[in-house]
């Protein structure tokens, strides 16, 4: 029993799963916001247009009331809702691509062999690996290949 309580205690504490943990209950508040903001700013302002109630529509056969129109509610809230993440998420995208792009492209500290095309340090004046002699015109016949 000992040992399959440590072998629990070693699988919560992974990395991933405590990621997934905080991963579910940020998507819990931001599920909220977002139907928050589907619910209570969006459909209110369709409805000025449309001005349809579809959740009171229903139809009665043999005593059972099937709601047909709280299922187009149900679709249309869910079609509004993955368009309020999409817009969210190409937002956050955006942002973070900005913050990218002040940032300095690092130099390469690799190269190929042109010889027996393994991967060296770009300071190697001879390959390590086949023991060829790299000169400055067999770095500039590299570069241009790259």
């Amino acid at each position: 029993m000992k040992k399959f309580l440590e072998e629990f205690k070693a699988f919560a504490m992974k990395g991933n799963v405590m990621d997934m943990a905080v991963g579910v209950i940020i998507g819990g508040a931001f599920q909220a916001i977002v139907t928050s903001l589907v619910g209570d700013i969006i459909s209110p302002l369709l409805g000025i247009f449309g001005s349809v109630d579809f959740s009171t529509w229903s139809v009665t056969i043999n005593g059972s009331e099937i709601k047909y129109g709280s299922f187009i509610t149900a679709v249309i809230n869910f079609i509004f809702m993955a368009l309020v993440i999409f817009l969210f998420v190409k937002f956050i995208n955006r942002v973070k691509s900005l913050e990218h792009k002040d940032e300095p492209k690092a130099e390469p500290t690799t190269k190929t062999c042109p010889y027996c095309r393994s991967e060296i340090s770009i300071k190697a004046t001879r390959c390590p690996h086949c023991t060829s002699m790299l000169d400055t015109s067999d770095m500039k016949m590299d570069e241009a290949k790259a």
